[in-house]
Formats: C-alpha cells, sequence, structure tokens
C-alpha cells in the first residue's frame, strides 16, 4: 500500500491513479492531519509525501515519523517544489529516502518508487531478524516488539540472536554456554534457566514462543507462526 499525501487534489489523484495503474494499492490524503490519524490505524509500504500542506507540513511530519520506533523504517519520498534545494537537503538530512522535484513525470515517480521499494526489502533482509511483531535489528542491536524498544541485556540479546536465526532447532543448554557464555562448563547451566526465564518476561507476549524441549534444552517454536 503506497499513501500520497498531497493537498492539490488535481495531483493527488493522478498519483493514486498512477500507482493503481502500475499494480500498487494506493490511498490520498490531502492533509497532514489526516494523514497523521490514519497512520496510527494501519502503516503504509511507502509515502509519498508534499513538503507544502495544511496542517502539518511534510518536513514536520517527517520528522515525526524519523523519531518514532513504530513508523521510522517506513520509506519516504518527498515531494519538493523546483528550486527549493533547502527542502530537499533537510528531508534528506532527517532521512527520507528519496525525493521527486515538482512538476515531476508519472514514470519518474512509478521508477522512485520501486526504487526505494527494493532497496528497503534487501537492507531489511540483510539485517534484521524477527518472528511476527518480534524484530531483532543486526546493525544497530536493538530488539523491539510490536514497534516498541524492549531493553535486554548483552546475554539475552545473544540468546534472541541465536534462537531467531535458527527457528525451529533445538539448542542444548551446552550449546547455548558455548555459544553465547563461551564455556562448556556443566555447572553453570542454571545461568542458561535464569537468562531464558527473563527473557520470556521481557518479550511478553512472544514470551511463549522460546519454548522448553524436555530432556534438552530450548528452541524458537516456530509451528504457528502465519
Amino acid at each position: 500500500m503506497i499513501w500520497c499525501v498531497e493537498d492539490d487534489s488535481s495531483i493527488r489523484d493522478i498519483e493514486v491513479y498512477a500507482l493503481k495503474s502500475s499494480g500498487f494499492e494506493a490511498r490520498g490524503f490531502e492533509d497532514g492531519d489526516s494523514f497523521w490519524d490514519a497512520l496510527q490505524e494501519s502503516k503504509p509500504d511507502l509515502i509519498i509525501l508534499d513538503v507544502m500542506l495544511p496542517g502539518k507540513d511534510g518536513v514536520t511530519l517527517l520528522k515525526m515519523m524519523k523519531e518514532s520506533d513504530k513508523y521510522r523504517e517506513i520509506p519516504i519520498i518527498m515531494a519538493t517544489a523546483k528550486g527549493t534545494e533547502y527542502d530537499k537537503i533537510q528531508s534528506l538530512d532527517l532521512g527520507a529516502d528519496d525525493y521527486l522535484v515538482k512538476p515531476f513525470g508519472i514514470m519518474e515517480m512509478i521508477s522512485r518508487v520501486k526504487a526505494v521499494l527494493r532497496r528497503c526489502k534487501q537492507i531489511k533482509t540483510k539485517n534484521t531478524l524477527s518472528y511476527q511483531g518480534l524484530v531483532l535489528n543486526v546493525d544497530e542491536h536493538t530488539v523491539t516488539i510490536d514497534g516498541e524498544r524492549a531493553t535486554l541485556t548483552y546475554k539475552e540479546y545473544k540468546l534472541l540472536h541465536l534462537f531467531l536465526s535458527q527457528p525451529g532447532l533445538a539448542f542444548t543448554r551446552e550449546q547455548l554456554l558455548v555459544s553465547v557464555w563461551d564455556t562448556d562448563y556443566m555447572g553453570e547451566s542454571r545461568t542458561v534457566d535464569m537468562h531464558i526465564r527473563t527473557l520470556r518476561q521481557k518479550l511478553g507476549k512472544y514470551g511463549h514462543v522460546i519454548e522448553t524441549v524436555r530432556n534438552v534444552g530450548y528452541r524458537l517454536e516456530v509451528q504457528n507462526d502465519k
């Protein structure tokens, strides 16, 4: 789903029509306030965001999204007026993925949308591990639960990384000690159990996916993932 935030109805209608004709789902918004209200209910795959808008302007909306754990990963293409170089630079500095200069051609818009989606998909695939709303960002060394940041210790993070990287695979306590603690001392197996317990608590509704395998150890259970 591509969202087009543009106060000029003729431009907005053309954008939405062109995107739908190219095989995308698309939706238009005439101002920043209606767009922001809709964003609280669902998230699009990409946003084409005009800089000059009634209510909240495009730059303000861009800044709000990039400062939010929930919305910062949504790709954004800013639409700027011809000759406003400051708007382009400011938008890119704030985290916009690309920009279009008005008046722009429809084929250019479609091409840039496809390029940004392709680039962001590659980055996401390469740098994150996830299970439903549980996302571990390898580069940022962060974990989010349905968009909200979770605070894990270093060992808890390493345990979760191991489970997410090999879902369904059962690990013995000895294997976890070697992989996470760099030790095979059997007497420390209770340390594994303690960290699994606190990790489950911090993962909230996703804690149950770390399953105890009787007489073996633990694994990330993914059979019910849809």
